[in-house]
Formats: structure tokens, sequence, C-alpha cells
């Protein structure tokens, strides 16, 4: 918003000149020396009586330009009136067969990448190894599965399949997992690799919820639909009870669904969602992480609208923000990134584009581009990979704090890094598009928040305005030169008053000779 500003221009008024009519020079003297006279009775009886102070001018009350507008809320999912935990049977919903297209194989061989991501740099990674690097904490990864490599070796375990029966998570035929895997907690066999994960010393939980190269043919002569892709509400939800039960510490979902806002109650799956999501976050003390949801996809094809109260779209599971961080993306320059999904319920934001991660088809590999079912290779971005930084800095604040020995809940990490990201120049400090800001690590790891050590609020003070009072000038050493000079102008004008009137005498005096 501009303000203009108004310029006042004051003027003057000049006073009018008199002229007095000629007079004879003897009468111009007498009057002369009335009128001094006068001047100088005047001059003495203002500085012998200084003048009352002249009172300060109060500026007026601050007036707001209109009120206030409330933060943004947007609208909340119906409150849980139960606290029961989701069944978790550890099997697909549905019996899922492979494409026929295959899956994600080594990317142009094994690329040479000159520039290491520019988050690393942004994040400032460099830094964090000082404080944390996620020791002894274990990250799920809710995804697409995670194949096995090298900068993961030692650390990667599979939690579970819910595309293929009898899988254990370490499969990725998507190549979607392992790139997110590695944004958390891959460590190079060598310094002289740039690319390295947010928490390097973290473990990887990898339980595969969903796949576009696998999809549902339901049976010869069933009315039942069939599904061009692999994963549900319903099996996320599983899969969130499952990490929680195997008492993870973070659990990173770079996996969503997109529906119309306009008169649909929260459905089945969304309520049985909310109740694992409930279960990990408040009886399991998990720390939930989520991307905000991309555009266009399946069922949003455009951007949210900009009403916080009325979206038009809403996203799951950023939605349940009551449990879940909901991170966005920004490109290099720190903007948000134009497939970002907009909503209230965004909580933070982080990098998303020209991402590098691991090579999903090389065990020592990494890749800056992705392939799709038809082999068209695009960039690395999104805010799937956004989430996975967030994740990474979970698992560091948890491990740091554990270290000082004041273990923080999953709420409190959760509210830490809002807190300490940087904020928008918005009411709030939040807006629809970034949330919070940016996450900044190294302030997540080192600021005391004052709510941790149980110290309350600041309340707001009201602090009156008061002028200093008027400046009273000493006014004796003016009266005593005034009164000097003026002394010493009346005997000047005693004495030219002898002397032009002995002169004049003089010259009246007859001549005798």
């Amino acid at each position: 918003m501009h303000r203009a500003a108004a310029t006042a221009r004051a003027g003057r008024d000049e006073p009018l000149q008199h002229v007095a009519p000629r007079q004879h020079p003897a009468r111009q003297l007498m009057n002369g020396t009335t009128t001094t006279a006068r001047l100088l009775a005047a001059t003495l009886l203002a500085v012998l009586v200084p003048a009352a102070p002249v009172a300060g001018a109060q500026p007026q009350d601050s007036q707001p330009n209109g009120t206030q507008a409330e933060q943004d809320a947007g609208p909340t999912p119906p409150p849980l009136t139960d606290r029961i935990k989701p069944e978790n049977d550890g099997q697909p919903d549905r019996p899922y067969t492979r494409t026929s297209v295959g899956c994600v194989t080594s990317l142009d061989g094994n690329v040479q990448l000159q520039e290491k991501a520019w988050g690393q740099d942004v994040l400032r990674f460099q830094d964090l190894s000082a404080f944390a690097t996620g020791a002894n904490q274990t990250v799920a990864v809710i995804d697409t599965g995670v194949n096995q490599h090298d900068y993961l070796a030692g650390r990667l375990e599979g939690g579970g399949d819910y595309v293929e029966a009898g899988g254990d998570g370490l499969s990725d035929c998507d190549g979607h997992g392992t790139q997110v895997a590695g944004i958390i907690a891959a460590k190079p066999p060598s310094d002289d690799i740039g690319f390295r994960g947010i928490a390097p010393d973290a473990k990887i939980l990898s339980i595969r919820q969903s796949s576009e190269f696998y999809e549902y043919k339901p049976p010869q002569g069933s009315q039942e639909e069939g599904r061009a892709s692999a994963g549900s509400l319903d099996t996320l939800a599983e899969a969130v009870v499952e990490a929680a039960d195997r008492n993870v510490d973070v659990i990173n979902m770079s996996v969503d669904t997109c529906r119309a806002a306009a008169n649909v109650p929260i459905t089945a799956s969304e309520r049985n969602l909310q109740r694992a999501l409930r279960y990990a976050v408040e009886e399991k003390d998990v720390v939930l992480v989520s991307s905000a949801g991309n555009i266009p996809g399946p069922n949003c094809r455009e951007q949210n609208n900009s009403d916080p109260a009325n979206p038009r779209f809403i996203v799951s599971p950023p939605w349940f923000s009551e449990y879940v961080l909901s991170v966005a993306a920004v490109d290099r320059s720190g903007d948000p990134a134009g497939f970002s999904m907009h909503g209230p319920w965004v909580s933070v934001a982080a990098p998303g584009t020209e991402i590098i991660s691991l090579n999903p088809g090389d065990r020592d590999g990494l890749v800056n581009v992705t392939a799709d079912e038809k082999g068209e290779q695009t960039p690395i971005q999104g805010t799937s990979f956004a989430a996975p930084y967030v994740a990474g800095l979970a698992a560091l604040v948890r491990e740091r704090f554990e270290k000082l020995g004041q273990p923080l809940t999953a709420k409190q990490i959760m509210e830490r890094i809002k807190i300490t990201a940087a904020h928008p120049a918005a009411n709030g400090g939040h807006n629809i598009q970034v949330g919070y800001g940016m996450v900044n690590p190294v302030s997540a790891l080192t600021t005391m928040i004052p709510a941790e050590e149980n110290i309350p609020p600041d309340e707001a003070v009201e602090v009156p305005f008061e002028m200093p009072p008027p400046h009273e000038r000493d006014w004796a050493p003016v009266q005593v030169a005034v009164i000097g000079s003026a002394g010493g102008l009346g005997l000047l004008l005693l004495t030219l008053f002898v002397v032009h009137t002995v002169r004049r005498q003089r010259g009246d005096r007859p001549d005798l000779s």
C-alpha cells in the first residue's frame, strides 16, 4: 500500500509600510529622541519581564486506518470426538499390478553435476553439523518406496508395502521416494561430493504406499471402477499408524489428495486419516510433515483462491494442520513456486525447484531430472521435495534438544520450526502462499523460545505519551547585557542632546564686535 504525503505551504503576511509627513529638523530630532526613548523602554520591559513560555503542541492521538483484519485462520476440519486408532492390516487395499511401462531406471547414466543444490547454501547445511546430524533419529518416508543406495548404506530399513502384497518398501518403481529420502539423509562417501542430505546421519524407514506405475483392473464383469495408480487415503492412514507403531521420530508424507471444497463434508476416508494423524502426534509423539500439493493435479487443475476463509480446494493431509506441518515450495529467488498449492493450512516453505538427489536407478549416482511414464525427462521440482527438507530439520531439532537434556514434544518441534521461520510481511507473519515463511534451520536449532521455558508471553502494556517539560531559559545574562547597552545608549543620547543645545545657543548669540 502506498501512502500519499500531503505538503502544506506556510505563507507569511508582509507588514504594510507607512510614510510619515516631512517635519522640521528640530521637531524631527525631538520626535526621534522621544521615539528612541519609547523603544528603549519597551525593550527594557521585554527583557526585564520575560514572556510566558509557549505551551508545546501536543500530538493528536494516532487513529488506526480502518480495523485490523483477523489473522488468516481458514476452514478447519471438524474436530474429532473419539480417540479411535485406525485399523492396519499392512496390506494393499486392492490387488494392484504393474503397468506395461516398466519402472524408472538410471537416467542418462551417472550424471556429473557441476553445482550442488542451491537449497543447501540457503539453508546453511555447512553450519548444521555443529549442532546436530540426525544421529539416533528415524524418519519414516511414506511414499513410492526407497531403492537401496550407497548414500543411505546401513541406514535404510523396509517398513512395509501397501502397493504390492508381501513387499518390504524397498522397491521404488517411480523413483520419487528414493529422491525424497536422499534430501533427508543422503551421506556421500567422500567430502568431494557436494550433495548431501540435511540430516545425513538419520535412519530411513521406507513404507511404500503409492505408485503411478501400478494400476487396478477390476475383474471381468465387475461394476467396480478401475484405478490408474495405487494408493488411497485409507492406505495412507494405515501407513501412518504402521510408522508410528514402529516408534519413528518423524514421518514425511510427500503424498496428498486434492478435492473441491464446496458443499462436501468430511469424508469417511478423511476422518480415518485424521484419526491416524492424531494417534501419531498425541499418543506416539511423532512429528508429521506433508507436502502442500502441486497444481495442476487430477482433481485440482487451478490455483486455490485468495480468500483464506473460503478455499475452493482442500488438500489432505495438509488440511489437518492441527497435526501436520505442511510445506510449500519456493524457488531460488525465494518467491513461491508457481506450482505450489496455496491454502490457509500451509505451515512453512522450503526449496522446491532445481532439485538434486539420489539416482533411483544407480546405487552411487545423483540426478537432477526425472522421467515420466513416457520416458520424457523433466527437472525435479515440487512440494514433494520441499517437505523432506523440513522432515530432516525436525530430526535435527529432536536430536539437538535430546542431547541438551531438554527433549521437546512433537508439537513443540513443529511450533519451533514455524516460530523460527522467516515470516512473510503479512498479518500475523503468515500467508496462504508460504505459511510462516522459509524455514531457518540454524535458528530452529539455537533460538530460545519462552514458551519452552515456561515463560508466559509478554502482555501489552499501555505506555502514555508525554512531551518533555518546556525549556526554562535563564534571562539574567541577557537582562544585564541589555541594561548595560541601554545605559550606554542613554548616555550617548544625552551627550548628543547637550552638544546640540550648546551649539544652538552659540549660534543665536548676537555679534558684539
